[in-house]
């Protein structure tokens, strides 16, 4: 075994690649070719390029200065043009001479990998040979270190590269039962008592049902614990949405980077680009209205006289006070503001108006909510300096304060718009209510929004405004808690109840969604106005993959 073992190590040794250093010995230099010292060679080159060089710039300007056709050549300029091509190639091949023998003559890293595992492989066969056991044995030994001490469990498997759980048998007794029916998938959670495992065996049941793969839609890296109960029932997974970020917003001279989620290419960089002229300007000024949410329940009566008395005590303003103990006691945010009636027949609705600190779930366009407000009502103007809007916008005054009345003023009232005055308020309204956890319904009364763009200082300058009488935005319960909701709640320092006055960040939040529906109004008009926006889209909103090659 000895004799064998020394042998087979002599015919390692006997293999042993040659060194780098011998390659870089027994190798020529393409320089070498040269009837000149490589030295002289260049220069000589150098010299010819770039005289001949200066002799075709200086004949072209005479050609030019005595408008003499350029193609028309002389010897002498046929010459120089040869002159310089050659020497080009050679400078070319001169500088390339390095970088190729760089490439030729390096030696390569399997060399270096072939010594250091023969010295590693020399030292364990001497290590071998100082036992002082029979060869059975150590061959014995040798097996057993190559079996690991504990049996590896992984939790996950990879199929079509996305991590799929892997079901123990109890799993799949549960995925057979709820497959067969007899198990609701509503009923997991509370049966199983781990919100990620029961959103992987329903996940996992689903795909046996119908068939289809769920694969790209992601189930790890989620907190199922955090939505039990009030964000989202029989969860299977997660949709992933990026995240952008538009600003600094500078409002009411203080500075804001406005977290956007969205799909839609352009429109965070877009808003951005209203940002950068609003803040150049000076910034924008937003003012608080209203903040007041709406309840309207209505109550049937046996007849339409005892409506009509209800109506009357309810709008007595000396029962107003016993009236909002009543309401208040019934949430320590809603506080009662006002009780508006209407009468049909013999029912009565009511329209109840309260300060909430929180946000609602009401998600119905309706003309009293664009007359008389719900939620925040906030205004937000800006004056955008002359030469901003040529350089940033690259418009004019003009152009926008007559695109704004053709399109956002004359164009929503031809086409019978309720609340629609403006170009793309909901864009904006949406991207930050994901983002920061609103109930994304709410954007059909919250975008309502009236667009104004005026000439001011002698019409140098372009005054711009947004009116917004319904944002419904909360900072407490709901979506804001989620841990990527909460953080861009965080970023824009709203996040949670204010300790000092309650509802003060919800407050703040609807201006700064306000500020931001200025700045992406005041960039979409400026690029419908210059003729940007179909090319914008074009570039960066269409994708340029074969759709029918990824789906395959």
């Amino acid at each position: 075994m000895e004799t064998h073992r020394r042998s087979s190590t002599n015919s390692v040794r006997s293999h042993k690649p040659a060194r780098p250093i011998a390659l870089e010995d027994d190798s020529t230099k393409a320089s070498d070719a040269l009837p000149l010292p490589l030295y002289l060679t260049n220069a000589v080159f150098f010299t010819l390029f770039f005289s001949a060089v200066y002799f075709l710039l200086c004949r072209w300007r005479e050609k030019i200065r005595s408008s003499t056709p350029l193609h028309v050549v002389t010897f002498s300029e046929i010459v120089a043009i040869l002159a310089s091509v050659a020497s080009f190639i050679y400078l070319l091949g001169f500088f390339g001479i390095d970088f190729v023998q760089s490439l030729v003559l390096r030696p390569s890293a399997d060399v270096w990998a072939t010594e250091d595992d023969e010295v590693e492989s020399e030292v364990l066969l001497r290590n071998e040979d100082a036992r002082h056991v029979p060869c059975g044995q150590a061959l014995d030994r040798s097996i057993r270190s190559l079996q690991p001490s504990a049996p590896i469990v992984t939790a996950e498997k990879v199929f079509d590269e996305m991590p799929v759980t892997v079901m123990t048998e109890e799993d799949e007794e549960i995925i057979r039962s709820v497959v067969s029916g007899m198990t609701p998938s509503y009923s997991l959670e509370s049966k199983l008592g781990d919100c990620k495992r029961a959103a992987a065996i329903r996940r996992e049941a689903l795909q046996r049902i119908t068939g289809k793969s769920l694969s790209g839609l992601p189930l790890d890296g989620f907190d199922y614990e955090s939505i039990l109960g009030q964000c989202c029932e029989m969860p299977v997974g997660y949709v992933q949405i990026p995240v952008g970020i538009a600003g600094p917003l500078l409002l009411n001279g203080r500075e804001y980077s406005v977290p956007m989620a969205t799909t839609e290419g352009c429109l965070v960089a877009s808003t951005n680009r209203g940002c950068k002229a609003i803040h150049l300007s000076g910034g924008a000024t937003s003012v608080l209205l209203r903040d007041g949410m709406t309840r309207a329940p209505v109550v049937r009566f046996g007849t339409a006289k005892r409506a009509a008395d209800l109506k009357l005590y309810l709008e007595d303003p000396e029962n107003f006070e016993t009236l909002a103990c009543v309401f208040n006691r019934s949430s320590r945010f809603a506080r009662l503001q006002s009780i508006k009636c209407a009468i049909a027949g013999k029912n009565l609705y009511l329209r109840f108006s309260c300060f909430t600190g929180n946000f609602c779930s009401d998600k119905k366009p309706a003309a009293v909510n664009w007359i008389e407000g719900r939620g925040k009502s906030v205004v937000c103007e800006a004056i955008i300096n002359g030469d901003v809007v040529r350089k940033v916008l690259k418009t004019s005054v003009e152009s926008l304060v007559e695109l704004n009345m053709l399109k956002n003023l004359t164009g929503s009232a031809m086409a019978g718009a309720l609340g629609g005055f403006n170009a793309h308020a909901s864009n904006i309204v949406t991207a930050v209510y994901i983002a920061t956890g609103q109930d994304p319904a709410q954007n059909v009364e919250s975008s309502h929004c009236i667009t104004m763009m005026e000439a001011v200082n002698g019409g140098k300058d372009l005054h711009v405004s947004v009116t917004m009488p319904s944002i419904e935005v909360g900072t407490v319960g709901g979506g804001t808690q989620l841990a990527s909701q909460s953080a861009c709640l965080n970023l824009l320092g709203v996040k949670g109840a204010s300790k000092e006055s309650p509802g003060a960040n919800s407050i703040l939040l609807a201006t700064i969604v306000a500020g931001a529906v200025l700045a992406g109004e005041l960039s979409l008009m400026s690029a419908l106005a210059a003729g940007q926006l179909v090319k914008s889209h074009m570039k960066y909103n269409r994708s340029s993959k074969d759709v029918s090659m990824v789906s395959s």
